[in-house]
């Protein structure tokens, strides 16, 4: 069974997951520490993990793998679930693959590494936009398809 796993405690998205696994009438497993509202649809179902740092990312690497669609903007958890055949999407639609992971990962710990130099140097990154929301859409679709394939 393919299954969208989604690293939900601060995915932007949550809504447009369940409209997209509604249509393709896929499971969805949002996956955080607590405070989220349950959904009422009976393809979404709510697992809440011990607190603690990257819980809710091993219960998904542990689970995630050829078929399945996982959503989340942690690199490192990306990494793992694309090593393992899963298809990943950030929440502004860019696909992180095989081909991509590695200078992702490398770009992060660049990024943490200037940050970690100059603590005065604050910013976040850009809003979340209706564009990014649309893209995710188109990306998720996409890749339930692409999913499909590899399902064992």
């Amino acid at each position: 069974m393919r299954v969208i796993y989604v690293d939900a405690d601060a995915c932007p998205v949550k809504a447009e997951v369940e409209t997209v696994a509604t249509r393709h009438r896929v499971a969805v497993r949002m996956v955080s520490n607590g405070g989220l509202r349950p959904s009422a649809n009976p393809l979404v179902e709510m697992v809440f993990v011990a607190a603690g740092p990257d819980e809710a990312d091993k219960w998904i690497a542990d689970r995630a793998g050829p078929g399945d669609v996982v959503v989340t903007c942690d690199i490192p958890l990306a990494a793992r679930c694309v090593e393992a055949g899963a298809k990943v999407i950030k929440h502004n639609g860019e696909a992180l693959t095989a081909a991509n992971i590695g200078n992702v990962l490398a770009t992060r710990d660049l990024m943490a590494d200037l940050r970690a130099a100059d603590p005065f140097r604050q910013g976040g990154g850009r809003g979340f936009t209706r564009t990014d929301r649309s893209r995710f859409l188109d990306a998720l679709d996409r890749a339930l398809r692409l999913a499909a394939r590899d399902r064992p």
